[in-house]
């Protein structure tokens, strides 16, 4: 058994200035505006601050975004929600995690509400979560070793399973997704892998994503 914490990866390469460049060039076409284009990207970052500020959204479905997510299943079921975006995401199904190349191991994501507790005055939970996915460990490999197939011993595997997935959307759609998945109400294991990776696009790519990120550390 292995336990790791949430990650992301962003796979698309991104060169901000050049990203806000191409959707300026689509969106002058409406009005043929091609004149007002400047070298430095300027007119690029007021044309599309002026698009994003009246609601005139649609330009930015011109560049995307792939994001590779390491999360437990239940963050998954959710992410695959956002049915404007295409996802590939490891197969339980599939998967055979008593082969070599998984080094007959099964990942967990450690829930970080359970991994702090550990540090404090209250290590129950998280003692009692480990040896609840040691056993489902244990039970998935036992299947196996009777002749069920991985997708009859995948039914033991908890919600805490890592499973990668990739998300891949247009810049549209990101903005609505870390507007819902980055706010304080949003469910804190999406938060904790949402709120990073909207804090590195509005640090990589200017103006798009300035108004719709919030900071991981104010979930409290």
């Amino acid at each position: 058994m292995k336990l790791v914490k949430p990650s992301y990866e962003i796979l698309t390469p991104i060169d901000g200035l050049a990203e806000l460049k191409a959707i300026e060039r689509a969106a002058r076409t409406c009005y043929k505006s091609e004149s007002a284009i400047t070298e430095d990207g300027e007119s690029a970052k007021k044309l599309i601050r002026r698009l994003i500020e009246s609601g005139h959204e649609a330009m930015l479905e011109h560049s995307f975004l792939s994001v590779k997510f390491t999360v437990d299943r239940g963050v998954t079921h959710e992410l695959v929600r956002h049915r404007l975006c295409s996802f590939a995401q490891e197969s339980t199904r599939y998967c055979n995690y008593s082969g070599e190349k998984f080094g007959r191991n099964v990942k967990f994501i450690i829930p970080y509400f359970f991994a702090e507790l550990n540090a404090n005055d209250k290590p129950e939970q998280y003692i009692l979560w480990v040896e609840a996915c040691r056993y489902a460990k244990e039970m998935y490999f036992a299947l196996l070793d009777k002749g069920a197939t991985p997708q009859e011993a995948r039914t033991v595997l908890p919600n805490s399973t890592a499973a990668e997935i990739v998300m891949s959307g247009n810049y549209r759609e990101w903005r609505h997704i870390l507007r819902l998945r980055t706010a304080k109400d949003a469910h804190p294991q999406m938060r904790e892998v949402m709120c990073p990776l909207g804090t590195e696009l509005k640090r990589k790519i200017p103006v798009i994503f300035d108004d719709c990120v919030t900071e991981w550390r104010d979930a409290e």
